[in-house]
């Protein structure tokens, strides 16, 4: 029995007391300030480095609903032109190609319209959604958001092509329009039959692997490995090659180093210089004999000349589609609109406007709605990626505020939660923890819970 009245066993019980009780105290504040730890995840000791980069989680969250917000804006504004001017090709002379004073002026038919304008808007102007509307998907935004779905639900980086084509099957429609094209739609068909990803974009499974499909439905990669470029395109690599090879991949996978540098690149910086900064170490892992180096190289020469946009865009016409020159050859495999769909001459339309427009979401979208060929697809890429960068909130107020942020994935694709109703703040935080994730489990980062940001290691 103990003796409570003995000096020596009150002392020891006392300082035994608050042994307990400090024990006590660090077990609850390391409850309060570390991560939440994923059962189904393995972690590693983090120990924080200056070099580190710190992410603040809640300003992700509004950069991802301006990627939402931005690339919608771009892709629904160049629906107006999209394949409006692709030059003199046999039995398609869509004539002189549009210049920076055709914005604001009547729109013109493109290949298919049989002579009409096009629906969206009679003038070539920006397309916007205001509260109370819902912005539609369409093949810019909607394979991007089932890839994010799949991500979400089978909680990886890195889908399997068994993944991949279990999503497809499951969310595309199989016979009535399902606003597929080319190589998506060949990809598709193969799926249909049991053939796996990436054995779907086989040259001799699918003629069309050079077209443009991956760059719009793989860019989204990069802002799920913030600031570790080489991380996203390992991550999309699949992806990209469900439908593409070969230098649509190569371009595809530039997109993606894009969206990741964008967390890397220097804030102090203008935004001209952080695009041309981002658009500068991406370049340097496009392989030197490659006809998208050859484009990139051109056209940036073109604009450190200081020659006009529009002299620029006549040029890669001229260049690419004329003479077929740094071994870009569409022309002379005589395909349908002279490989108006190509991941070649849109991947050149979208660095005219990516340099000229030097980081204002306005001007490169306008840029790029007039450049020609598939003018809806190189504005959503740059929409996603300058949206990403303002913001949310600041992409609002570009476009002078009360914009939708509703979006409806079941214009274009199937079998969604809610009947296919989804919010961007709702997209965004998806995003968020397919970001927390990647951090964790392949970035060797870490999530700072009490600071609500991410460490992530930009020397690994």
């Amino acid at each position: 029995m103990l003796d409570f009245n003995s000096p020596v066993r009150t002392i020891s019980l006392y300082l035994l007391v608050l042994m307990l009780l400090s024990a006590c105290s660090k077990d609850t504040q390391q409850e309060d300030t570390d991560i939440t730890l994923d059962k189904n995840l393995e972690y590693t000791a983090y120990t924080p480095r200056s070099s580190d980069i710190k992410i603040s989680r809640g300003e992700y969250k509004d950069q991802l609903v301006g990627f939402w917000l931005g690339a919608c804006i771009a892709n629904w504004t160049g629906l107006v032109t999209e394949m409006d001017k692709i030059g003199r090709i046999g039995e398609f002379d869509t004539g002189d190609f549009y210049t920076r004073e055709n914005w604001g002026q009547p729109d013109q038919p493109n290949i298919w319209s049989k002579g009409k304008p096009s629906d969206l808007s009679p003038t070539i102007d920006f397309v916007l959604r205001k509260t109370g509307e819902t912005w539609g998907a369409d093949d810019d935004t909607d394979i991007e958001y089932m890839y994010q779905h799949l991500l979400s639900i089978h909680k990886t980086a890195f889908l399997t092509g068994e993944q991949i084509s279990e999503g497809w099957l499951n969310h595309i429609l199989p016979e009535e329009e399902n606003y597929l094209w080319v190589s998506n739609q060949q990809a598709f068909d193969l799926m249909q039959k049991g053939i796996i990803p990436p054995e779907t974009s086989r040259p001799d499974k699918n003629p069309h692997f050079d077209m443009i499909d991956a760059q719009l439905t793989t860019e989204i990669f990069g802002l799920f490995a913030p600031a570790k470029p080489e991380l996203a395109v390992k991550m999309a690599a699949l992806p990209i090659r469900t439908t593409a090879r070969g230098n649509a991949a190569i371009i595809s996978e530039f997109y993606v180093r894009l969206y990741a540098l964008a967390s890397q690149v220097d804030k102090n910086l203008s935004s001209k210089e952080q695009v041309l900064w981002m658009a500068k170490e991406a370049r340097q892992q496009i392989p030197e004999s490659s006809y998208p180096a050859k484009m990139y190289d051109f056209i940036k020469g073109q604009y450190d000349a200081g020659i006009p946009w529009e002299q620029t865009r006549d040029s890669v016409y001229v260049r690419y589609q004329v003479e077929e020159q740094d071994g870009y050859d569409i022309t002379s495999q005589d395909i349908y609109c002279n490989g108006c769909f190509a991941a070649g001459i849109n991947f050149a339309a979208s660095l005219v406007s990516l340099f000229y427009g030097e980081g204002d979401l306005k001007e490169t979208i306008k840029i790029g709605v007039l450049a020609g060929w598939d003018s809806d697809n190189p504005t959503a890429t740059w929409g996603g990626l300058l949206g990403f960068m303002l913001g949310g909130k600041a992409v609002d107020a570009t476009f002078g505020g009360n914009l939708s942020h509703q979006f409806n994935i079941h214009r274009t694709r199937q079998n969604f939660p809610n009947g296919g109703l989804n919010n961007f703040e709702s997209m965004a935080e998806t995003g968020l923890e397919i970001v927390d994730m990647v951090v964790r489990e392949h970035m060797g980062g870490y999530h700072d819970k009490s600071k609500n940001l991410w460490s992530v290691p930009i020397l690994n």
